[in-house]
């Protein structure tokens, strides 16, 4: 279903792919501001789950993992790359803590299943934490350990120190936004979105 999404969009926006597959430029970023960075399968679920919380500033959904020249959205698609769909959130650390954004991480996605999440299968769609720092990788292998015993299963998500963020190509970004009633977004994303609302209401922007 996603596929043939994106295939007219990508007629739409062919020319604007290559220039877009590039590093987030950071500069836009306030400096009071921390970074969390994440992959939980389809970005565009990943990143509305984020945008709605209050602290964050920004989620841009793009690539991680893998190298530049393949930080492509039909490449990293064909699971042949080492990227991941991934988001990268900014976010005020006095408003939202990085705890706090691990859990609602843990809530948006299943992170007991193994290269997929629900119908989009591949190692693209993996479940990882990028850690910025130690800080950040010491609190990710607290949380985990604390929740585990609240899935069925094991979590498999993969604990990597961050070295690259490739933002993906501008008709990713906000796409659930954008695309209310796409058949994706109506029956995978917008339940994921709707469960991180209902178990932090709390943290909802305005």
């Amino acid at each position: 279903m996603r596929i043939f999404t994106l295939f007219f969009l990508s007629l739409i926006c062919i020319s604007c792919q290559s220039k877009s597959a590039s590093t987030h430029d950071q500069s836009t970023v306030s400096q009071s501001l921390d970074t969390a960075t994440f992959a939980g399968g389809c970005f565009w679920c990943v990143e509305a789950s984020f945008e709605q919380l209050r602290g964050v500033q920004e989620a841009v959904s793009g690539y991680a993992g893998g190298d530049k020249a393949t930080a492509d959205y039909k490449l990293v698609s064909s699971g042949r790359t080492q990227h991941a769909e991934t988001v990268q959130i900014y976010f005020d650390p006095k408003v939202i803590s990085y705890e706090t954004l691990l859990e609602v991480f843990f809530t948006a996605h299943d992170p007991t299943q193994l290269n997929r999440q629900g119908p989009d299968v591949g190692p693209q769609y993996r479940s990882a934490i990028f850690y910025h720092n130690n800080q950040q990788q010491k609190t990710a292998e607290q949380v985990m350990k604390r929740i585990a015993p609240d899935f069925p299963k094991p979590i498999v998500t993969e604990l990597n120190p961050y070295q690259t963020f490739y933002k993906a190509e501008d008709y990713h970004q906000d796409y659930e936004a954008n695309h209310p009633f796409d058949r994706y977004i109506v029956n995978v994303s917008r339940p994921k979105i709707d469960k991180v609302r209902k178990k932090f209401p709390e943290l909802l922007k305005d």
